[in-house]
């Protein structure tokens, strides 16, 4: 006799199967794939004789979310993208060093103390890389504020916590990396700015003693080289968050250039990037080999003076553009090689997920008779 009907377990789980596997493979399993395709650029087989080089990632512009402007899923989302991109490169490439250019978080300018270090772990956690490799930051105006915002507190608040100043001199294996805080190159004389101003003018002497034996560049400043650490001879890569002068996009190109309707806004000195002032002596002072920056969340690649060329990276946050990426480096003391790296385009995924959410309903209606199995029962009579 016909009693009633009885839920298909094993239908249910191939459901919820289905469902999981959907998931994984927007959320977790397609950063893998996307950046499987990624490598290490290679050197001329002359610079890979000479030294071994170092790899090493660079990325700008995380933009974590505060309590002001991001919803909790928004955040929740942006930050699970960026940690799973991350942590899948850094598994797959191991790189050596790894440098943030900037703008760590959307709020720090207006972060009370408490906020700001829990957005601190919230960072390290993201970008974590264990014991193998280093991670360097730089200040953006997100950080600390813009020149007329900013203060001595929410400077030496970010300092502290990620261990920079005004003007830092890395070494990694004779490589050498110049940080500046691109907010503190308004020359006004302000005390943010005088101190980063005096920073400049030491690591520049410190440079100097190495390309010429005199801290001056001239005769006359050898005895002053005994006050600086001596430093590998080779031409130093600039790192800084804003770019350095320019009037605008239009020369740029690229699938993640600045779209048309903004490549020939006029930037503004001191906003959108340094002053001409500000370029030229940091061109000057440093004379780098490379500048790299960020803070427009668009890819550009310019020359300056027809000689020192610069790489703008764009965000790395899907907050801020469809298809973010990082920039993999080969570096030696005298040769550098670059590619870019894209991450999954969060279009793609909205459309895996939409296909993928579309094939589950027509299976669900294909084999809706199996969810559930007729019961019967014999009675005695």
């Amino acid at each position: 006799m016909y009693v009633g009907m009885t839920p298909n377990w094993k239908h249910f789980l191939t459901l919820s199967g289905l469902i999981l596997l959907l998931f994984v493979t927007c959320e977790y399993i397609i950063y893998y794939v996307v950046i499987t395709h990624c490598s290490w650029p290679k050197l001329t087989r002359d610079a890979v004789l000479d030294e071994t080089p170092l790899h090493a990632i660079f990325l700008a512009d995380p933009h974590l979310l505060g309590s002001r402007n991001g919803h909790w899923f928004d955040k929740l989302r942006r930050e699970w993208q960026m940690e799973r991109s991350f942590q899948s490169a850094v598994t797959l490439f191991a790189p050596e060093a790894v440098f943030v250019l900037g703008d760590l978080m959307d709020e720090g300018k207006w972060s009370s103390d408490e906020e700001f270090s829990a957005t601190v772990s919230r960072f390290q956690k993201i970008f974590h890389q264990g014991r193998t490799g280093q991670t360097h930051v730089i200040m953006g105006n997100h950080d600390i504020g813009f020149h007329y915002r900013t203060n001595q507190h929410l400077i030496d608040r970010f300092e502290r916590n990620f261990d920079v100043s005004a003007v830092n001199v890395i070494n990694i294996r004779d490589i050498i990396f110049v940080t500046v805080n691109s907010v503190a190159m308004e020359n006004d004389h302000c005390p943010v700015c005088s101190e980063a101003a005096y920073r400049l003018t030491e690591v520049s002497k410190q440079l100097n003693c190495t390309r010429f034996g005199t801290a001056t560049g001239k005769k006359g400043g050898e005895k002053l080289c005994n006050n600086y650490e001596k430093l590998p001879n080779v031409q130093p890569i600039l790192l800084q968050h804003y770019p350095l002068f320019r009037k605008n996009d239009a020369d740029c190109t690229g699938v993640d250039s600045a779209p048309p309707e903004e490549k020939y806004k006029e930037f503004k000195p001191n906003w959108d990037t340094v002053s001409k002032e500000s370029s030229n002596k940091l061109l000057s002072y440093i004379q780098p080999r490379l500048v790299l920056s960020g803070h427009i969340h668009h890819g550009c690649y310019v020359v300056h003076n027809e000689k020192t060329a610069e790489i703008s990276i764009p965000s790395f946050s899907w907050r801020n553009r469809n298809n973010p990426s990082f920039i993999m480096m080969t570096i030696t003391s005298s040769e550098y090689v670059f590619s870019k790296c894209f991450l999954p385009e969060e279009s793609s995924v909205i459309q895996m997920y939409f296909i993928g959410g579309i094939c589950i309903i027509l299976w669900i209606a294909y084999t809706r008779n199996n969810f559930f199995t007729r019961s019967f029962r014999k009675y005695k009579k």
